[in-house]
């Protein structure tokens, strides 16, 4: 017995397939929006985590520039109290200066030259006195310059000529002279002592390493 179809097949075809389209269609928004969701979560993980680091580091910078802070004025005072222990030191040492001061110049007054006056204004030493000449003078200046070890940069500030009277009838030429003088402390005269010997040290390590 033969079987005819009478319906519409080919409807029927494409209604299923329709259908089916539809189907995948849905399912695939579904899968599409399900990953979307997902994608979206983990970047929300991401930016939550990123903030949390953020707010974290912002903490720790504001934790370490409060340290800073406290280090710097640490160390404003430890500068404040070294200042203060040299001032002491210095005064103590001041005490002695005066009598570095007369010996350097006893020490260092050539034949001929006499001082009539001097005055000290902090570290600053004026000389006034005579010289039998303008030679004596610069005798005086190179020995305070070179062969001092308190007394440094020597200054002419004038040098006159002028006449003494050796008698009624005798007079002699002489050269009246203003000098000025740094007085060093006892501080710097150390580390001016100390600076050749640390110079020569760190040339015998320059001189090993090669």
């Amino acid at each position: 017995m033969i079987l005819i179809n009478l319906l519409p097949h080919r409807e029927a075809a494409r209604k299923r397939k329709r259908e089916l389209f539809f189907a995948t269609l849905g399912v695939s928004a579904v899968v599409g929006g399900v990953i979307a969701g997902v994608i979206f979560l983990w970047f929300q993980a991401q930016i939550s985590a990123q903030q949390n680091q953020n707010v974290y580091l912002q903490n720790e910078i504001k934790r370490l520039e409060g340290q800073i802070k406290d280090i710097a004025s640490l160390q404003s005072e430890i500068a404040a109290l070294r200042a203060r222990q040299q001032a002491v030191e210095d005064l103590q040492s001041d005490r002695n200066l005066p009598v570095h001061l007369l010996n350097e110049l006893v020490r260092q007054l050539p034949d001929g030259v006499y001082i009539t006056t001097m005055k000290q204004l902090n570290q600053v030493v004026t000389i006034q006195g005579v010289a039998q000449s303008n030679e004596r003078v610069s005798e005086l200046l190179r020995n305070l310059a070179n062969n001092s070890e308190w007394l440094t940069r020597p200054e002419l500030v004038e040098i006159v000529a002028a006449t003494v009277p050796l008698s009624p009838r005798e007079q002699r030429r002489v050269s009246n002279f203003n000098i000025r003088v740094q007085l060093m402390r006892a501080s710097e005269v150390k580390a001016a002592a100390s600076a050749p010997a640390a110079a020569a040290s760190a040339r015998a390590a320059s001189a090993a390493k090669t």
